[in-house]
């Protein structure tokens, strides 16, 4: 079958393809309502409740499942991933049956499935389970109405994250159910009080120096000694804990922490600086708060939990009831405070508010430091510590609230008819794309660019001045705001991840989530039917960006470029191939453990993080890039395995858009020695696989006096022109007529001057 058939072929394929997808994606809401009643078969009554026998029918939404001991009633059974989020370490949520009474306690929990990693090949689950005792028969309507704080859950050495996610999502799904009134035996949603609406004061924005923002309470601190901290855990029955302090001097500083909600004009800019505030409220959506923690000491904050898996495992923001974990995406490190006589700090934290939070700043809320020692090898000791914070009534407009008629004793015909009927929630993914509209519309922006780029490359690769400025405009704007900024670096995580799905479960809506990303991915699978890989690896990389532009510094400071042999460059090649393959055969094994071994990408290390992690992950991406200075995109060629999985569906392109002569190759090896990643062979055809799309063969094609054959062909047209001119034919040059005013000149005799 000849490739224009097949081509043929697939464009008729593609409107029915088109709308079972639609169709497909449409339906798939209706099984993504709640997950309770497939994870229910997986657990008996008896372990969540003592002597249950049977489950009832779930209902409402999220699913709560009545439980039943004979004829009795004895609580509710819910998963806590379908009221709650539960996302671990791997990325993927973890999914707890929980067994609540009517009165709010919770008497009983099973893991039911997770991906964790940790979990998965070292630590027992057991272990793991047994850390979440600390919530069973705990009253949670007491932490649902700010009476009580949550339980603290303990820590296990090495899956510390885990832990915390599962403590945490626990614990909010138990406080979420309670408030809405749905168990109904004994807890009842409080009586509806008018409470007086807190605003910030956005007008006021005087700055103030470091001791005035301690002094009334606008910075918040927490100060304790090595010393302090031991005699804490020797009450509280840890003494190996206690025999092992960070320092050896009981006196030397412990943590110096402090807390301030940036988000608040006054202390913001007082704190980050006029631009550095203005840069944080062009980032913060209506109403989203943002809040700094800075700390000083032997002990640190931050810890290393959010090295490996994102989450910051030793702090914790809570208020009304409620646990706030803070994620790496929601991080940015500060060197410096700007306000004046502020002391030099070693960590600085700028903390963005998920927007889905429940979180008020004009509230009363705590910062958690759970301080961790360790006990023997395995395992830890931890103690928490709560720094609590009340923003000063001079930053809080407060409005007060008239009580009006309740609804219940207006009469139903007086209600307008949009009262009456209720109103659905929004899906999750929806809310994140209209909250992040402006990097949508600047991503398909960019997206539209780099398309007129592609469709119109004979026009731009004539001009090779205008297009290389272009090419690496595009390339820095790839690094600096997709990678850098949005953190939109695909992965080969992405490709294990919707393969696992497909098999799995499939759910848009886990996809939709990251809106770029999604984009991203929906751009790159219509570009491997136009152009392959090379739009994605050339052009929407950061990381391959990052290389490239290095290469680029690297050449012009004259730095040796090596240009391997042309027998070891096409050995390499399938390096990147196997990497993939080992990681897409694990994924089916075990998902959790293909991710962790997908760190041969230093994409978080380099892009998503910023060289802000463990030294041996910046250690190999900086080796990668230094590669990269002689040997251009040294790790794009040779070992990137996301490269490698766009290059195997990149062979069904329809299209040949760059374009060669039948002398390339033979004899003409001028573009093959030139290619930046010597993708063409020499035999001349061009590896599509391995071309990345930068153009610059195409910058040949078009030159008449670099290209071999567009040489010949200009010298032909300068020759022809030549022989076609009068004086190529033997006639007489014609005569010049020379004119002054108008009026001709006779020639002048050259023997008297005189006109002849």
């Amino acid at each position: 079958m000849s490739r224009i058939s097949l081509s043929h072929r697939l464009f008729s394929l593609l409107p029915v393809l088109a709308a079972l997808l639609i169709a497909w994606a449409m339906a798939l809401p209706a099984f993504a309502a709640g997950q309770l009643p497939a994870y229910l078969q997986k657990v008996q009554p008896a372990e969540l409740f003592e002597g249950a026998d049977r489950f009832g029918e779930p209902t409402g939404e999220p699913p709560i499942a009545p439980v039943y001991r004979g004829a009795g009633l004895v609580g509710y059974a819910y998963l806590n991933s379908d009221v709650t989020s539960s996302v671990g370490y791997s990325g993927k949520p973890i999914h707890i049956i929980v067994g609540i009474d009517g009165e709010g306690v919770v008497r009983g929990f099973k893991l039911i499935d997770h991906k964790e990693p940790i979990v998965l090949i070292g630590i027992p689950q057991a272990k793991v389970v047994a850390a979440l005792n600390s919530i069973l028969n705990k009253n949670m309507a007491r932490v649902a109405s700010g009476a009580e704080r949550p339980p603290q859950v303990d820590i296990v050495s090495g899956a510390t994250v885990t832990v915390l996610v599962m403590g945490d999502s626990v614990i909010r799904s138990a406080v979420k159910l309670i408030r809405t009134n749905r168990l109904k035996d004994g807890v009842s949603a409080p009586a509806a009080v008018a409470p007086d609406v807190k605003t910030v004061n956005m007008s006021k924005t005087d700055i103030a120096d470091w001791q005035t923002l301690v002094g009334d309470g606008s910075v918040r601190s927490l100060r304790m000694t090595v010393g302090e901290v031991s005699e804490r855990f020797r009450q509280a029955n840890h003494a190996d804990a206690a025999d092992r302090p960070e320092t050896p001097q009981a006196n030397d500083r412990f943590i110096d922490l402090y807390i301030a909600p940036v988000s608040v004009p006054a202390i913001g800019k007082s704190l980050l600086g006029e631009s550095g505030y203005q840069r944080l409220a062009s980032r913060l959506k209506p109403g989203q708060s943002a809040v700094l923690v800075a700390g000083d000491g032997a002990y640190s904050f931050k810890g290393s939990g959010y090295v490996r898996g994102g989450i910051f495992d030793r702090i914790e923001l809570l208020q009304d009831g409620q646990g706030l974990r803070f994620r790496d995406r929601d991080h940015t490190r500060l060197p410096t405070l700007a306000a004046q006589g502020a002391p030099r700090l070693r960590d600085i934290a700028l903390f963005t508010i998920p927007v889905d939070s429940a979180f008020e700043v004009t509230e009363p809320f705590e910062l958690q430091l759970l301080v961790q020692r360790s006990i023997n090898t395995h395992d830890k000791a931890v103690i928490p510590y709560t720094l609590g914070y009340n923003l000063p009534s001079s930053y809080v407009n407060v409005e007060k609230v008239v009580v009006a008629t309740p609804a219940a004793e207006i009469a139903p015909e007086a209600l307008p008819s949009t009262t009456l009927a209720p109103m659905e929630d929004q899906a999750l993914w929806i809310s994140i794309w209209q909250m992040n509209r402006v990097s949508i519309a600047i991503t398909v922006t960019a997206l539209l660019v780099l398309t007129a780029i592609f469709f119109f490359q004979d026009w731009l690769v004539k001009r090779p001045v205008m297009f290389g400025w272009i090419r690496r405009g595009y390339l820095l704007f790839t690094l600096v705001w997709l990678g850098w900024y949005a953190n939109a670096q695909l992965s080969v995580v992405n490709v294990l991840t919707f393969v696992n799905s497909l098999i799995t479960n499939f759910n848009w809506e886990f996809f939709l989530a990251a809106p770029l990303v999604f984009i991203l991915w929906a751009a790159v699978a219509a570009g491997l039917l136009f152009w392959g890989r090379g739009p994605f690896c050339g052009w929407l990389c950061p990381f391959g960006a990052l290389q490239e532009l290095t290469n680029n510094v690297a050449q012009w400071l004259k730095v040796p470029q090596i240009r391997l042999p042309w027998g070891l460059h096409e050995r390499l090649w399938p390096i990147k191939y196997v990497i993939f393959l080992g990681l897409f055969g694990l994924s089916f094994y075990s998902l959790a453990l293909a991710e962790m071994f997908s760190e041969v990408e230093p994409f978080k290390t380099a892009i998503v993080l910023k060289f802000a992690r463990e030294w041996p992950f910046v250690l190999f991406a900086l080796t990668l890039l230094s590669a990269g200075l002689f040997i251009e995109r040294f790790y794009c060629r040779y070992l990137c395995p996301l490269g490698a999985a766009l290059a195997i569906p990149g062979r069904i392109r329809m299209f040949e858009w760059l374009k060669r002569y039948p002398e390339c190759g033979t004899p003409c090896q001028r573009c093959a020695k030139e290619c930046p990643v010597q993708s063409i062979h020499p035999e001349g055809q061009i590896n599509v696989n391995e071309c990345i799309y930068c153009m610059h063969c195409q910058e040949l094609y078009h030159d008449d006096h670099r290209c071999p054959h567009m040489i010949q062909v200009r010298l032909k047209r300068e020759k022809f022109m030549a022989l076609s001119t009068p004086s190529s034919r033997g006639e007489a040059p014609p005569k010049t007529i020379v004119t002054h005013n108008g009026v001709p000149i006779k020639p002048a005799n050259t023997t008297t001057g005189n006109p002849l």
